[in-house]
């Protein structure tokens, strides 16, 4: 089983407020549905970031730090109904390339205990899977018992599926090569990364120019090398989707970008 993620600064302009990459989105469910007929028992959950149609929303109301004021609760909704949007968009683009794809927003099916996913109900996408469908989760807003509501990117997700379904690789698909040694040169990429040599690049990591209200890319990384420490046989892999095909390589197993292993 493989989880694959495609980055909100790939399908979208995090530069510009809810503006989609719509040539970018139909090429990548493209090349998914190409890896999938050439690898008909490939199992796959897909997840995706929301971009400019989530992040400028929750910078704006401090989403992701909790709810206090009925103030903060419009600018919950109004993240939800634009990360809804965006999904719907990814959704369709896959069904026009043949996929059977089905969303399950975390905002009616996932639960929050102070920024973390406290209950998330598995046996909907576990029925997906085995009926051959391609479950799609994404970056959401979602209630939370000590926040009151705060929003989970699709790592935080990715996280907590794979403690249960124990995929073999995750493949994050953003706008960067992979992690570099030398940001913001950019002339360095790191091959491997592991919790042992985290040190050696800690200082060079760091977020994106653009507004990334769950963490940007030093986020993403520790959180993967948490995950990989969890479950040892798990490899991860962060590169860019913005060459043709190479989302389809990546899902057919060749290795793009970063690695991150145990």
């Amino acid at each position: 089983m493989q989880f694959l993620k495609l980055g909100g600064s790939l399908i979208t302009d995090k530069a510009l407020p809810s503006t989609t990459r719509p040539e970018v989105i139909k090429r990548l469910a493209e090349e998914i549905a190409e890896a999938k007929a050439e690898d008909p028992d490939m199992r796959l959950v897909l997840g995706h970031g929301s971009g400019s149609f989530g992040h400028s929303a929750a910078d704006k109301y401090g989403t992701r730090k909790g709810i206090k004021t009925p103030g903060d609760w419009l600018g919950f909704t109004e993240v939800w109904l634009q990360a809804s949007a965006l999904n719907r968009l990814v959704v369709e683009n896959l069904h026009a390339a043949g996929l059977p794809a089905v969303a399950f927003p975390p905002s009616a099916s996932a639960l929050g205990e102070d920024g973390q996913v406290a209950s998330w109900e598995m046996a909907p996408i576990e029925n997906a899977l085995e009926n051959g469908l391609l479950p799609v989760v994404y970056g959401d807003v979602v209630f939370d018992s000590v926040r009151g509501g705060t929003i989970f990117s699709t790592e935080d997700l990715f996280t907590h599926l794979a403690l249960h379904l124990k995929p073999g690789r995750v493949l994050l698909a953003g706008i960067e090569e992979g992690v570099w040694a030398d940001y913001p040169a950019c002339t360095q990429l790191i091959e491997t990364l592991t919790p042992h040599t985290l040190a050696e690049v800690a200082p060079a990591l760091a977020g994106s120019m653009a507004t990334d209200v769950t963490g940007g890319m030093e986020t993403k990384v520790r959180q993967m090398l948490s995950l990989v420490e969890r479950l040892p046989d798990l490899e991860v892999f962060i590169f860019s989707g913005q060459h043709p095909l190479a989302v389809k390589k990546a899902l057919l197993g060749e290795r793009l970008g970063t690695l991150i292993s145990s």
